[in-house]
């Protein structure tokens, strides 16, 4: 689907890993679930980092349900042994539901009381989780039982969702079209632009974002700009850095050199180099 890997730093490191998106009728308050499932050898450990959406996520792990709140930097999670997760990525409409102040939640995760969509959503993941098959006809069903206990899981976590979440106000639905706006122009670079598209005032963008999101407008647009900057210069071997940050708006090499090393804490070259290896 579109937008796999974006944000992913290390894609080719992950374990199975897959995002689902949610029935058409949910789209507004959901834009996908996403699950990773892993089963390590003893004493290895995988470090899975990422360059977070700006936006919230509802996870379902064995060990129970949390809400994350918007990150303001990379971030990243030690797999060891077996596990899984199950997660939900919060369109700006479906936050006050969970919260009403998402800004306190920057760069931390909650517990989240649940117990009812941990336990079916549990209880989808056991599917395919059995013994070893003796034959290639054994793989197959067994990997077929596994699809589609995951499909079954993002199902049971989007029919939760719709039955918590109302349908969008008419200002939750101006915060995703400001989230889609940004997504989707890559000139757009500075608030005041958002704010000409959507035919709001700047401040009235500032709310919409405080609101519903928990960081500023700009932080969310230098977010997009600087996990597409990421995934081109990790896919493209060939496109130069000074190219790719004239194609997002920086106004030159440095301006995305900074950005990197803030944000991420290493350079293009550098994450190019070590998204290679």
């Amino acid at each position: 689907m579109e937008d796999q890997w974006r944000g992913l730093l290390y894609p080719a490191r992950l374990p199975a890993f897959h995002r689902l998106p949610p029935p058409d009728a949910l789209r507004d308050r959901l834009r996908w679930v996403w699950i990773p499932e892993w089963d390590l050898a003893p004493g290895k450990v995988s470090r899975q980092e990422v360059l977070p959406f700006p936006a919230l996520n509802l996870v379902v792990q064995p060990e129970g349900v949390s809400l994350s709140g918007p990150a303001t930097r990379r971030s990243f999670r030690d797999l060891a042994g077996q596990g899984w997760a199950v997660g939900m990525l919060l369109r700006p409409a479906a936050v006050p539901v969970f919260t009403d102040d998402p800004g306190s939640l920057r760069d931390a995760e909650i517990p989240f009381h649940a117990p009812d969509l941990h336990a079916a959503v549990t209880a989808a993941m056991s599917c395919g989780t059995g013994g070893q098959g003796n034959s290639d006809d054994d793989d197959g069903a067994r990997r077929q039982e596994w699809l589609t206990g995951h499909r079954r899981a993002a199902s049971i976590a989007a029919e939760w969702l719709e039955a918590r979440v109302p349908v969008p106000t008419a200002e939750a639905e101006a915060a995703n079209r400001l989230e889609d706006l940004i997504q989707s122009d890559r000139e757009l670079i500075r608030v005041d632009q958002a704010a000409q598209q959507l035919g709001v005032s700047v401040r009235s963008l500032q709310r919409l974002a405080r609101r519903f999101v928990g960081l500023p407008p700009l932080a969310m647009i230098r977010r997009y700009r600087l996990q597409e900057a990421a995934e081109r210069l990790r896919e493209n071997s060939e496109i130069s850095i000074a190219d790719v940050a004239a194609d997002l708006g920086y106004a030159d090499h440095a301006h995305l050199a900074n950005a990197f090393r803030e944000v991420l804490g290493f350079t293009p070259s550098g994450y190019r180099h070590s998204a290679a290896l």
